[in-house]
């Protein structure tokens, strides 16, 4: 097998290669099943010109225990045959789906949710093809020469019916895959769509249901489907004409075929035996044909499978294993970073650098839009930036090999996303549950006395992305999770968004826990409760840096002069402004 061309199915290529063992066994019990189908010509040819002619009947006995042997066997061939193909599918899958889910999750990462998502139904196409009767179907097709030959044995002019015959019916194959092709792509793309911004509205149900926007909803995603019905349709109605078509030919051609062997025969240039018998060759000749046709629409789904899988695992190379690091202690560099928003081509930031020696805490605080929570994404390697490199240790973060550094990142999103599983496995992130490390971190979280309340305690299920909890349990639940095993960098984004008066006391314990433990941590907060107590302050400004150094410098270089008002501190430019009492908490 020789590479193709197109680089983007270069691995599906290989793994296809490597499958070419037990494709050799599927050819060589084709060959072998495709030879035994020449048995009831044969038969029917020894039955009319031989048995009907001496009147043996154990002539007659023993053609028919041949053949039905010979039949035996060949349902033997087919059953392996079958074994075999089932058995490719699975490795083929095996093989491909870690790096397919690798590479649909790198693009969730970049904002591609509907790419993931078609990538797996993708692979499920392949494997499905691959183990069903399109693959026999293309097998099987080289084989009807062997019976157009044999037919031309019998006679030129049976030979040359049967030729025209199977070129037609190749010809309206083609002619159907040249009509139908474009606008079964465009019904696909469209269909694509349509799914994907029902499930994008569905998945905001409460506020399309409180604002009355159901109708809206329907008409934008009824827009969608209806043009994919329209290309639906008028492909099938192509598609239907030609099979008809088809179909009319090919009754055509077995009943011609018939009467040009009866005249044949009576101009005795045939036997009677050759007669049926050559009836029943044109029905193997066609009988491929017949096939390539039928499942002419799964190739046409399974290459367009291909070629979004190929083009995606191009896009996303396999993530890199880095040589194995000492545990971090926390120290974080940061150096000329720049990043654009997922899907545009805008800068969210440009050239940010800082540093923070291991155990030192950070806040980050500046207006709605100006990088915040794209950098903290950057620091947890939950992003890749345009330029520029995070550093762990002194190492960037592509050196270390990410599962290994995983366990020593704790990361808070803004958006907390739980996985359906126990309260303990979402807090031993879905690892093995060390139900000591679990505890510690509910507690350290302040969040284990509310799960002792709940029937099930640390057994309770939870639903797809913490169904079940408020937003508030939600978030204590994540932040347990990212506290669990006190690792060496933690990030936290907006941790207090969603917490009640005691939560926000259980995260001060936190955080005064982590400074005490030598964790580094980086925070986004507007909390002055919370960012008072931390080393240092970083003012992002439109993506840059405004501001950098100690707190109580940053809060004093940005304070305004003595007023009878309180003292107000408002970082030029951004428009967040912040007051405080004589006791120092925000007002």
């Amino acid at each position: 097998m020789s590479t193709p061309r197109n680089a983007a199915t270069a691995e599906l290529w290989q793994a296809l290669k490597a499958c070419r063992g037990g494709l050799g066994h599927v050819a060589l019990f084709t060959a072998v099943a495709n030879v035994l189908m020449l048995a009831p010509a044969l038969y029917m040819l020894q039955v009319y010109d031989r048995v009907l002619s001496s009147g043996n009947e154990m002539t007659l006995l023993m053609l028919s225990l041949m053949v039905l042997g010979l039949f035996a066997f060949l349902g033997v061939l087919e059953w392996l045959r079958s074994l075999v193909v089932i058995r490719l599918g699975t490795r083929l899958d095996l093989q491909l789906n870690p790096r397919v889910f690798d590479a649909a999750f790198q693009a969730s990462l970049e904002g591609h949710k509907g790419s993931a998502q078609q990538a797996l139904g993708d692979l499920t196409q392949l494997r499905q093809f691959a183990t069903g009767q399109a693959l026999f179907a293309f097998f099987d097709a080289p084989w009807f020469v062997l019976y157009l030959l044999v037919i031309f044995l019998f006679s030129p002019w049976l030979g040359l019916l049967a030729l025209v015959g199977a070129l037609l019916l190749a010809s309206l194959a083609w002619l159907n895959e040249r009509l139908t092709e474009g606008v079964f792509v465009e019904a696909g793309r469209l269909s694509q769509q349509a799914v994907q911004q029902a499930a994008g509205n569905l998945g905001n149900a409460e506020a399309v249901a409180a604002m009355g926007m159901l109708g809206a909803v329907r008409q934008r995603w009824s827009l969608l489907h209806q043009g994919f019905l329209a290309r639906q349709n008028l492909g099938s109605e192509r598609s239907a004409a030609i099979t008809a078509v088809s179909k009319s030919v090919r009754l055509a051609l077995q009943s011609l075929v018939l009467g040009l062997g009866a005249w044949l025969a009576l101009e005795h240039l045939i036997s009677p035996g050759m007669m049926i018998a050559g009836s029943i060759l044109m029905a193997r000749v066609l009988a491929p044909i017949d096939q390539l046709i039928g499942v002419w629409r799964q190739w046409g789904a399974a290459r367009q499978s291909a070629e979004r899988l190929g083009q995606l695992l191009q896009r996303h190379a396999p993530l890199a294993s880095g040589m194995p690091l000492p545990d971090p202690r926390g120290q974080l560099r940061v150096e000329h970073l720049s990043a654009a928003v997922p899907g545009g081509g805008r800068l969210c930031l440009e050239g940010v650098a800082f540093e923070l020696a291991a155990g030192e805490s950070l806040g980050l605080i500046g207006a709605s839009g100006s990088g915040k929570s794209t950098l903290a994404r950057l620091l947890v390697g939950a992003a890749s930036p345009l330029s520029g490199k995070v550093c762990l240790d002194g190492a960037a973060l592509a050196q270390w090999d990410r599962p290994l550094l995983g366990a020593h990142i704790g990361y808070l999103p803004q958006d907390v996303q739980l996985f359906a599983g126990s309260v303990a496995e979402n807090i031993a992130r879905l690892g093995p549950v060390d139900a000591d490390a679990v505890v510690a971190a509910a507690q350290l979280a302040g969040v284990h006395e509310l799960i002792l309340q709940w029937p099930q305690g640390y057994d309770t299920r939870l639903g797809d992305g913490g169904a079940g909890l408020s937003g508030g349990q939600r978030q204590r639940i994540g932040l347990a999770r990212a506290l669990y095993r006190l690792p060496a960098l933690v990030v936290l984004d907006e941790p207090n968004a969603s917490l009640d008066d005691a939560g926000e006391r259980a995260l001060l314990a936190a955080l005064a826990a982590l400074k005490a433990q030598g964790r580094t941590l980086v925070m986004i907060s507007h909390k002055s409760s919370l960012l008072l107590g931390l080393d240092k302050l970083l003012v992002l400004h439109e993506g840059r840096v405004q501001q950098f150094g100690a707190t109580a410098r940053v809060l004093q270089a940005a304070a305004r002069p003595a007023s009878p008002t309180p003292p107000v501190a408002t970082t030029a430019r951004t428009g967040v402004t912040y007051s405080f009492n004589q006791s120092g908490q925000r007002s």
